[in-house]
Parts: C-alpha cells; structure tokens; sequence
C-alpha cells in the first residue's frame, strides 16, 4: 500500500513540477510543492524561503481516516511556524494525537533553515542533537502555488480539473483559493474504479504560504491544515539560533 501511494505522489507532484520548469524564465527556477501527504511521516504545508515577507502562526492539523464500520478516526496537532525577512524559517513538529482524547501532545522535532547558509539543522528534542544538513532553496527562486491546467495527465493515467474559487480573507491576509481534482483510471493504481485526489487551499501571494489547505485522498484520508494567530511582525532572531546546550552533528558531506 506504501509504494502505491507513493507512485501515486510522484505522479501528482511530478506533473505539477514539470509543468513549472517549462514556465520557467531564463536563470530563473519557479518552484510549485503540493502540500501533505506521507513519507514515512504526514507532510505538512510547505514553507518557502521567501524574504521580506515575515510571519508567525500556528497551525492546526486534523488527519481524518475512514475506519472499517463506516465512521472515521481523526488525528490532530498544533505546531508553531516563524519566518523572518531573511526568508529563514523556525518550524516545531509535535506528536499527532486522537482529537478529543485525553493524549498529550509533545514536541519532538525542530528545524531551522538559513537560505543565506544553506543550512538546515533538523533538532531532537529527547536527545539535544541536531543534524545538520544542506538546505538549497534560496531566496531568489520564484515560489507559486501548486496549480495546473484542466486536462488529460501527461502520461495519460487520467484527467485533471482546476478551478478557481477567486478571493477570500483569511487571517486578515487577502488569499486567492484554488481546486485540483484529479481522477486517475481505473487499473492505473491497482484500483477496479476512478480514483480521485482532491486538493483546495486558499494562498497568500504576499506570504506565498497556504492559510488553508485540504488534502483528500482515498488511501491516506482527508488532511486539513489551518493557520491562525498570524502575526507579520519581525520575529525573534533567537528562533534562528541552535540552543547552547543542543550537540551539532555535521551531515553535510552526506
């Protein structure tokens, strides 16, 4: 099931990335990554290194997945994000919880990415150890969403249907919303009938975030993320610095 839904991704995600290297300018590398999905862990949205466009927000996830007798099961976080002019980034990962049980939620990961060092330190919290390893995208490349066109797939496994769903407010930041519905043909995945992704998320071109994003496919469920508590004030630059008492580990070479 885990290598299905990863061919399925690639697929997803690799028409998108095709169709941006051929709109690309000259010297110019345009940059369009879907949100969600799982590689090994659930993928969150995706946070580029823009500069001069500064935030901070949580963000609230629910993974809702169907169970056998007919009713769901949800899993849910919340997790800080900080970016400042610079374009780096200081994002926490917590434990995904049974919403609405008595289970705590816990912060286990860290990261911190530096565009201008092309750094990216990828921190534990039960050991104090970081990572650090190369982090290559840079300020200077050109982060859209993640849209196609309406039409048959490249590789013909199916069909894909964009919509516009125009403006909306969202955390007081003017977000243009959009809708990918892609249908893959039966027998292109193991599957005996259509198989349809769905992906909405409503993007701020000022902060070329997602504000809100849903993903819905039917081998990993539908995930629903939300910013709240925006703030596009300059953050603290100790979110960018490796705690004194955190041990450095030096992946670069690898």
């Amino acid at each position: 099931m885990r290598v299905r839904l990863l061919l399925l991704l690639t697929l997803i995600t690799s028409s998108l990335v095709c169709e941006a290297i051929a709109q690309a300018p000259p010297q110019q590398q345009v940059i369009r990554i879907p949100d969600g999905g799982t590689s090994g862990r659930m993928e969150s949205i995706f946070i580029p290194p823009k500069a001069e466009a500064p935030f901070s927000f949580t963000l609230v996830t629910d993974w809702t997945r169907p169970m056998n007798n007919g009713g769901n099961f949800t899993l849910t976080n919340e997790r800080h994000i900080v970016r400042d002019s610079k374009g780096r980034i200081y994002q926490e990962r917590w434990i995904l919880v049974p919403k609405g049980s008595n289970i705590k939620s816990w912060m286990d990961i860290f990261q911190i990415t530096d565009p201008d060092q092309h750094t990216w330190y990828n921190c534990k919290t039960a050991t104090k150890e970081c990572n650090l390893f190369r982090y290559d995208l840079t300020t200077r490349d050109n982060f859209q969403p993640p849209i196609g066109t309406s039409g048959p797939l490249s590789d013909g496994t199916g069909f894909r249907q964009h919509e516009d769903l125009g403006l909306r407010s969202v955390e007081d930041q003017e977000t243009h919303g959009y809708r990918e519905t892609t249908t893959f043909n039966p027998g292109t995945m193991g599957n005996d009938q259509p198989l349809v992704v769905r992906r909405e998320f409503w993007y701020s071109t000022h902060l070329a975030v997602n504000l809100i994003s849903i993903v819905d496919e039917p081998m990993t469920g539908k995930q629903v993320f939300t910013a709240k508590e925006l703030s596009t004030a300059e953050p603290d630059p100790s979110f960018f610095e490796v705690p004194a008492d955190y041990k450095v580990v030096n992946r670069l070479s690898e």
